[in-house]
């Protein structure tokens, strides 16, 4: 069999071109979405954010909704990647609360640092979101983490569905107030959540 050294060159330029023209469209949309809001964005407003063509466009997302799912599930994918390393290193509950919600807060600052710094009003749109498949997978897992943990101290009575709601909802809730505050503080955010978390995990294991 004669492999064409020329066919699979041009096939891995297209792979690249592909992923690139799909790479740009997602930062282009993060950019416009940050800058005047989910609500007021159009496709053309994100076209207009790119160097490609309007069909380019459509060859990849049909609609400003699917590009806005696109960066919510590319950016819960990396922080889930992240929240590995958390996973495999913290020891007890008190490591992994706080490694955990510096992970977060620390990728809720890097991914909105352009929009920060130029001034973006809407930056808070941009992270991780909740409905969507990928985000429940992570749910379950940060679930069974907050088990596999506690299970090992007098916290096991503990309910961990409230207990992994109340540790999202806090990082979310959070994490919002944090961009919108200058110098935006990761150490602050993630001893505060950190430690209101541990606080109510003793003393309802306490009871």
């Amino acid at each position: 069999m004669t492999i064409d050294v020329k066919t699979v060159a041009d096939s891995g330029k297209r792979a690249r071109s592909k992923a690139a023209n799909r790479r740009a469209i997602l930062d282009a949309g993060r950019r416009v979405f940050a800058r005047i809001g989910f609500e007021a964005t159009t496709v053309r407003d994100i076209i207009r954010e790119t160097d490609l063509a309007a069909g380019t466009f459509y060859n990849y997302f049909k609609s400003k909704e699917e590009v806005f799912e696109a960066i919510a599930e590319d950016s819960t994918q990396r922080f889930r990647d992240m929240l590995k390393d958390v996973r495999a290193s913290a020891r007890t509950a008190q490591d992994y609360m706080h490694d955990a919600y510096y992970a977060y807060f620390s990728f809720m600052a890097q991914e909105n640092r352009q929009a920060i710094e130029d001034g973006a009003p809407h930056i808070a749109l941009i992270g991780v979101r909740v409905d969507t498949p990928e985000m429940s997978a992570v749910a379950a897992e940060i679930s069974s983490d907050l088990e596999r943990i506690l299970s090992a101290d007098t916290s096991s009575n503990i309910d961990i569905d409230y207990l992994t709601a109340a540790a999202i909802g806090i990082a979310r809730e959070m994490g919002e107030v944090m961009l919108q505050r200058r110098p935006v503080d990761v150490a602050g955010a993630t001893a505060f959540a950190s430690g209101m978390l541990m606080a109510g995990v003793k003393a309802l294991a306490a009871k």
